[in-house]
Order: structure tokens, then C-alpha cells, then sequence
């Protein structure tokens, strides 16, 4: 819906102190559930708009903008960031460490773009309050962690979120992405992929390297395993369904002369619905275990490391929300686009009660980045981060709002 002439002007008056608060998030972001410093300057901002704020899944925070009778309304913004070292070269550029859940160091970035998720989180929260004068209802706040990892809305959850927090009638959220600033991308339906990530130990059996005859090499059979998966996709599954299968990691052995007993790698599958996903999942792992069977190898090692739920857009809901977004930004600004293969545990919060959700994209780069077919860094890249931060926050800020108060505002049609 269009937003009321006081609340654009409170958008604007707000947007070089947005911008602030954008570029400090950037610069400290922290690992998956462990976002400590984040969550509590999160509770902070909130409880100074007069908010009272709940802890759940350790790093999670909400918050329940109370405001008299009216539908019941969610809105998540995920918080975490990634074991990246930044390279954008920004005055404001995270130098910040964090520490592995396996002890390893590393440098972390907001290299998917959580921070402007947090700012707009947080503008949209206190554009609420600020105009309470606008709307009647009420509306859930929801800073999730561990959104990398697929940890974080299930922790939330497995604490008792919805046991203690009033049941929302519908959920929104959005992501920035490579997309151009000012624009949104939603897809109705199917929007995200679900995903599966394995750890596998290909186990053998060591030797020096002048004697393979005495060993079972386990990086040889962990290659043709790897070889192998690459068939799934291609000869396991219709053609007319989509299945991604990605190795990301190999790891095995400490010297060039020595046969290792074991070797590891990890694995990362993207489908769109359960039925692909459980024949996916079966064929993995008969080929892994039947390479190692014709290798003479003990039974390797299978180990979920994390899945990410689906992400399904309510086709009804994606209507309403293209009407009164494109209604604000301008229909030429709002596009209907194709599922995205990316993965989101946003989707959890809304199957876990049966309530419909809607997702969406909107870009962070300005036009030059796309001048001569060029295309941005995206998400998960060291490069990645909104060009034209203005467009991109305001846009944000103004979709979201256009989204909640499409079923709170007053004069919502």
C-alpha cells in the first residue's frame, strides 16, 4: 500500500542516521549463534523505542509492538554473519575475528547482507512506534540468528517461541541480493530451495607411499565417490525436476608419501521439494557406501551437518503483497522471478504453526555495476556489498512497511 506522506517524511528525515547504523553493523558482524554483541545491541535499540524484549534460541530477539485490536503480523530479520574476509575495500570494511565451532580462527564479514537486514529490522520497528497513529494491531519482531547454518529459527522455535509469543496471522521477511537498488524480486509459490549439507569419512586403511598394495588408499575412493555423485543429478532424477549436488570440501592426508587411514569431505544438496530431496539423499548415499563396498573399505561415516527447510511462498499472500508494494515503489519496480536455488530457514517459522509467510528480494547495486552485461558480486562473496546503500535501506524500509501496515493500517484496503 502507499505509505501515508508523514511516514515517507520520517523515512527520509531518518536516512543519513540509517545509513549510520547500517555502516556500524557492517563493520562488527559475528559467527552463527554466537551473536552476542549483536543481539544485544538489537535489545538495546528496541527497549529504548519502549519495547520490552524476550531472548529465544540463545541469540534470538523479539519484540511485540503492541497497539491495540487488529491482525496479529511476524516480520524476521536474520542477524549472523560469515567466516569471510572482507575485500570491498570500504572506509567501513569488518576487520572482525571469530572462532569456528572447531577452534579454527577466522575473519567475519556480513557478506550476505544481514547487517542491512538488521537496520532495516530495527527502522521498521521504530517507524511502528513512532506512528502508532497509522495502524491497530499488533506486530512480532523477530531478529534470528544462525540463518548461515540452518540453526537458528529451529532453535528458536525448539524454545518456545510460539508457545510464549502471540501467534502471527501471516509472516513477511526479505533479503538484499545482486538485484538492482529500488527493485524487489518475489517469486510465488516455491521461492527457495531446501538444502542438505553431509560430512562423509571415507575410511581406509594407511601405508607408506612405496606400498599402496598394503594400504586401502581413502583418498582414491573418496575421488571416484566424488566422481560418482556427479551422476545423481544427471541420471538419477527427472529432467523435469531441479537437484543440485556440490562438493565443496577435500580433505586427506598430512604427507605426499603417506597413504592416509582416512579422508573427509562435505557436501551440499539443493532440491525444491521432499519427494526429489528423499530420492537425492537415497542416492548419495548408496553411492558412497556401495564405492566403498567395492573397495574393500569399512562402512564410512555419514553425518547430517545441517538442512534448511522449504521456503514456499502463500500464492494468495504473494498477490496482496505484489498489489500494495508495487502500489508504493511503482509495479515497474516489482518483479515476479523464477525460485532461487539459495536456501532460507525463514520458511520454518511459519510451517511450524501453519501460517502463511512471504519472502522477497531487493537489489543493493546501482546501475553502472550492470553497464556492459557486467554482473555485481552476490551474496557470500568477499566483494559483496550494496553500491548505492541509500536507494537500498530506503527501499527496504519502504517495502516492509508497505507489507505490515498492508494488514494493520488503518486505511489498508
Amino acid at each position: 500500500m502507499s505509505l501515508n506522506a508523514a511516514l515517507r517524511a520520517s523515512i527520509s528525515a531518518d536516512l543519513d542516521q540509517t545509513i549510520a547504523d547500517y555502516k556500524h553493523f557492517h563493520r562488527t558482524p559475528e559467527l552463527s549463534m554466537q551473536e552476542t554483541n549483536t543481539a544485544a545491541e538489537i535489545a538495546s535499540r528496541l527497549q529504548a523505542l519502549g519495547l520490552t524484549t524476550r531472548t529465544f534460541g540463545g541469540t534470538g530477539v523479539v519484540a511485540v509492538i503492541e497497539n491495540g485490536d487488529g491482525p496479529v503480523i511476524g516480520y524476521r530479520a536474520d542477524i549472523d554473519g560469515l567466516p569471510i574476509s572482507e575485500d570491498t575495500g570500504l572506509d567501513y570494511a569488518s576487520t572482525a575475528d571469530g572462532t569456528l565451532p572447531d577452534g579454527e580462527t577466522t575473519k567475519v564479514m556480513h557478506g550476505c547482507g544481514h547487517d542491512t537486514h538488521i537496520t532495516v529490522g530495527l527502522y521498521l520497528t521504530k517507524h511502528l512506534v513512532a506512528h502508532r497513529d497509522l495502524w491497530s494491531g499488533t506486530v512480532v519482531m523477530l531478529f534470528q540468528p544462525g540463518e548461515e547454518t540452518g540453526q537458528g529459527a529451529r532453535a528458536m522455535l525448539d524454545d518456545g517461541l510460539w508457545d510464549e509469543i502471540v501467534r502471527p496471522e501471516v509472516i513477511f521477511g526479505q533479503h538484499v541480493w545482486p538485484g538492482a537498488a529500488g527493485h524487489l524480486y518475489v517469486s510465488s509459490g516455491t521461492a527457495m530451495a531446501m538444502s542438505d549439507c553431509l560430512r562423509v569419512t571415507v575410511k581406509g586403511k594407511q601405508a607408506h607411499g612405496s606400498q599402496p598394495e598394503n594400504a586401502i588408499d581413502p583418498i582414491v575412493l573418496g575421488a571416484y565417490m566424488i566422481t560418482r555423485l556427479q551422476s545423481v543429478v544427471s541420471r538419477e532424477i527427472s529432467g523435469r525436476d531441479m537437484s543440485v549436488v556440490t562438493v565443496g570440501t577435500f580433505h586427506g592426508g598430512l604427507k605426499e608419501n603417506i597413504i592416509p587411514d582416512s579422508a573427509e569431505f562435505k557436501l551440499n544438496i539443493r532440491t525444491f521439494t521432499e519427494e526429489v530431496r528423499a530420492v537425492v539423499l537415497d542416492r548419495v548415499r548408496r553411492i558412497i557406501e556401495a564405492e566403498a563396498l567395492a573397495s574393500g573399505a569399512p562402512e564410512p561415516e555419514i553425518e547430517e551437518m545441517y538442512r534448511f527447510p522449504r521456503c514456499y511462498n502463500d500464492p494468495e499472500e504473494t498477490d496482496s503483497f505484489l498489489t500494495h508494494v508495487g502500489s508504493e515503489l511503482g509495479a515497474e519496480r516489482v518483479h515476479v522471478s523464477e525460485p532461487a536455488t539459495g536456501s532460507e530457514d525463514v520458511g520454518a517459522f511459519g510451517d511450524d504453526i501453519g501460517v502463511p509467510y512471504v519472502y522477497w528480494f531487493f537489489g543493493g547495486y546501482s546501475p553502472n555495476k550492470f553497464a556492459d552485461g557486467q554482473t555485481p558480486p552476490g551474496n557470500h562473496s568477499p566483494f559483496f556489498a550494496p553500491d548505492d546503500v541509500e536507494t537500498t535501506l530506503e527501499t527496504g524500509i519502504r517495502a516492509a512497511l508497505s507489507a505490515v501496515l498492508s494488514k494493520v493500517g488503518k486505511d489498508r484496503a
